[in-house]
């Protein structure tokens, strides 16, 4: 029988006495396009993607097909819409014989999904359950951490000291960039606010703009004092905390909200389409839905100024609730599954240790074609972090003020200019529904 086959194609192999096999697949893939990692009937997803490649590449049947749990297949990471992963390991009961396993799955993938190889592993080898350590990398541009680079529109109303015009920022709307952001307006406790859609709109030009002109070449850069910041800021995440601020669905006293971190550092910078980006690596052992995307957001914020260090261990605390931003899924991806424990055991009947050691270079090939490649040009055609930063403000979300003034029940708005910092309080005003509004020709704040 051949074993040469193209996509499309379905090959059976099963029918031939060849039994299944218990292995684990180690692949990676580009999460633009897709809806996630995991299986959702109806939608686009990569493992709707590998289940159909398994089953014409003739090592799932067509009894089994469409019904993961009769393979007893299991994942080691869920990852979000749009996130990318060069690590990921799945495993499960296949008919990987004849030889030639990998290729007919491969050729029966796309482009953007590639399966470097699989190792074989005992019958009760589950990927999600004996995977012990995951990292992920979020490529963040270097500007993301200047204060002066795509400033929220008050911000820069403030600085021009004038509420009664609309101004833009020229690097944005000179690339067509029109920055309509939903408002995203915290819950405290004690306190109740209504999400409103707020327009920020970037594409309206000020007169008074010259000085604030944000196409100049920014000054700003990596260097030893802001890396410093940065690593110390990531480090407040280390440990093992309630993170039920930094995920939706969980709460507080819900176990699933504890998490251990084990490191999280990003010391080096490398540039990609001519946008320089820091790699920002985070070790821990499982991770929850929009978790690392809500710790990258938070740290973002407090680089920029937007808020207090204090505010990620006040985030910990079982008994506050507050909303905290959501950086851009595009920058984030899983590096690697570690199975640390399971390759110190003593391995019998062919069964093989799972890690990424023979991949590497073919992994580090996938990722700069597939994945640095988007990244890098996603930022430079569609600003996704530039456009984000412009809602990083009070005014979506109200809780990066938390603790700063009697936990947030007199709103501060703080601008900061270059040389100077100017502070604006908003008194307080008796409202049965506490609320933020804006006009085009001013903005109140209401608590």
């Amino acid at each position: 029988m051949s074993t040469t086959i193209t996509a499309g194609d379905v090959t059976d192999f099963s029918g031939g006495g060849e039994e299944r096999r218990k292995v684990a697949i180690i692949l990676a893939f580009c999460g633009v396009g897709y809806l996630g990692m995991q299986r959702n009937p109806g939608a686009k997803t990569i493992e709707g993607e590998l289940e159909e490649a398994l089953f014409r590449a003739g090592s799932v049947t067509e009894t089994d097909r469409g019904k993961p749990k009769q393979y007893d297949f299991t994942r080691c990471a869920r990852t979000d819409k749009g996130v990318s992963a060069v690590g990921q390991v799945v495993s499960g009961r296949f008919h990987v014989d004849p030889p030639g396993f990998v290729d007919r799955l491969n050729a029966n993938l796309p482009d953007q999904i590639r399966v470097f190889g699989y190792r074989r592993v005992p019958e009760k080898f589950s990927s999600k359950k004996f995977c012990d350590r995951r990292r992920y990398v979020y490529l963040l541009p270097v500007f993301a951490l200047d204060p002066f680079t795509h400033r929220d529109r008050e911000a820069v109303m403030a600085s021009l000291g004038s509420g009664e015009e609309y101004v833009k920022c020229f690097e944005c709307s000179e690339r067509g960039r029109k920055n309509k952001i939903t408002g995203v307006v915290g819950k405290l406790k004690g306190d109740s606010f209504d999400a409103k859609s707020l327009d920020v709109r970037s594409d309206i030009t000020s007169n008074s703009l010259s000085a604030l002109r944000t196409d100049v070449k920014s000054k700003f850069c990596y260097g030893e004092e802001e890396k410093e910041r940065f690593n110390r800021i990531l480090s407040y995440y280390v440990g093992s905390y309630n993170f039920h601020n930094f995920t939706t669905r969980i709460k507080a006293d819900d176990p699933a909200a504890n998490r251990s971190i084990i490191s999280f550092t990003a010391n080096t910078v490398i540039s990609l389409d001519g946008i320089d980006f820091i790699k920002c690596e985070v070790l821990g052992q499982s991770f929850m839905l929009h978790q690392i995307r809500k710790m990258m957001g938070l740290a973002v914020a407090i680089m920029r100024n937007c808020a207090p260090e204090s505010l990620i261990e006040t985030a910990f605390s079982k008994d506050v609730n507050i909303t905290v931003p959501m950086a851009p899924e595009v920058g984030l991806y899983l590096d690697e599954c570690f199975f640390t424990a399971y390759n110190n055991t003593q391995f019998e009947d062919g069964h093989e240790e799972v890690s990424m050691e023979a991949y590497k270079e073919e992994a580090e090939a996938f990722k700069l074609k597939h994945i640095y490649s988007h990244i890098g040009s996603a930022e430079r055609r569609y600003g996704s972090v530039a456009l984000w930063l412009h809602s990083l403000n009070y005014r979506n979300y109200p809780d990066l003020n938390y603790g700063r003034n009697g936990h947030n029940t007199e709103p501060v708005l703080v601008y900061k200019t270059v040389g100077e910092a100017q502070e604006t309080t908003e008194p307080e005003q008796n409202d049965e529904n506490s609320q933020v509004k804006t006009s085009k020709d001013t903005i109140t704040v209401v608590a």
